[in-house]
């Protein structure tokens, strides 16, 4: 897709309040406004699950702003005071911009000066979303980590999320080499729990989903694929093929998972992942569990804590540890042990942007980048 460099304006895929419907709009190209900012040219950037919570008003506010928080770009200007970028650098655009002293899960109790949000709305002090041209990065030394020139983008780009959001949810279920794992959803996180677990040297990975060209890719990584809606649960499944369980269960889905009838069912997934690990096991959280949007979603759900208790499992959640990963998984797709791009099944002008966020919604795409 052809930049705008000569002039003051750009193209931007942004929210309007309106669910269900992103639009293309033409919108003022970022500047540098304080000596820490960098403004940085968007090369490739995706569509995330989180995106699709704002696609639901579940996320955000009523007024407009700017989508995405997904990007690898290359610096264009930065200010007085960013000290280890320069223009020209190649860099990756994650979801959060902040000023060094906080870690990125401190973005659910946002402050006015230490943390800002990409692409989330006024409620989590946005700057602006990464599916357009241009982003103004606050605090750029902080925020933006260089990586090398040659290998395409696809092959960066998961990094800024989904990659680590997939391998610090398989950390948080205790997962240890030679472990047994069953992974929930295979979208973009999915996937990249299930490599992470691969590459991390799991004895054996199930991964969970209905969705053939989904299960498709697990296989394609090494993952035994599981359909929940044929042959009986993912539990009765698996606890057939492994009576004792596994020893890491992790919810890569959240509340808007479905039952075996594809009904919804927010609870489900959870007393599923009791059910399959084994004593002693844990379980991950990388799905998302948010209270409140149109659909009316309760702050609570029913869990089985008397199993969870006997069976003494740990459970570990949160948001993504882009900062504690981010070095050690670069060199991983650096020194050629991680391939990132199998994930994405399809790459859209940032014109088409609301045909991909119809298709990634109806389950038409994996994972969607321009």
């Amino acid at each position: 897709m052809a930049s705008t460099p000569k002039t003051s304006f750009m193209r931007a895929v942004q929210w309007e309040g309106e669910l269900r419907h992103m639009s293309v709009n033409i919108i003022p190209r970022p500047k540098l406004i304080d000596p820490e900012d960098a403004v940085v040219r968007i090369t490739t950037s995706a569509i995330c699950g989180s995106d699709l919570h704002i696609y639901h008003g579940l996320f955000g506010t009523d007024e407009k702003f700017g989508i995405g928080h997904e990007a690898v770009g290359i610096v264009e200007e930065v200010g007085p005071a960013v000290d280890f970028l320069k223009p020209g650098d190649r860099v990756l655009i994650t979801g959060f911009s902040e000023d060094g002293n906080l870690l990125p899960k401190a973005a659910l109790v946002p402050t006015d000066l230490d943390m800002v949000g990409v692409g989330f709305g006024n409620s989590f002090h946005s700057e602006g979303g990464l599916q357009a041209e241009y982003v103004r990065m606050p605090w750029a030394d902080s925020s933006l980590a260089k990586i090398p020139h040659g290998l395409d983008d696809k092959e960066w780009l998961p990094l800024t999320d989904v990659f680590p959001t997939g391998w610090t949810a398989l950390s948080r279920s205790g997962f240890q080499p030679d472990d047994t794992v069953a992974v929930f959803g295979a979208g973009g996180v999915g996937l990249m729990c299930a490599y992470s677990a691969i590459i991390r040297g799991a004895s054996l990975v199930y991964v969970i989903d209905h969705i053939p060209a989904r299960l498709v890719l697990a296989a394609s990584i090494g993952a035994q694929p599981i359909n929940f809606t044929r042959g009986g649960k993912a539990s009765e499944q698996i606890l057939a093929l492994r009576p004792a369980g596994v020893n890491c269960a992790i919810d890569c889905v959240g509340q808007f998972c479905l039952n075996e009838n594809l009904k919804p069912q927010p609870d489900f997934i959870l007393r599923e992942a009791v059910k399959i690990d084994t004593n002693g096991g844990g379980i991950g959280i990388a799905g998302v569990y948010q209270a409140g949007g149109p659909e009316g979603y309760k702050p609570e759900i029913n869990f089985a804590i008397p199993e969870l208790w006997l069976k003494s499992l740990q459970v570990g959640s949160g948001l993504v540890d882009i900062k504690g990963n981010i070095r050690a998984l670069v060199d991983l797709v650096k020194n050629g042990i991680a391939r990132l791009g199998f994930v994405f099944s399809n790459e859209y002008r940032l014109e088409e942007a609301p045909l991909a966020y119809r298709r990634f919604e109806q389950h038409q795409e994996t994972k969607a980048r321009r």
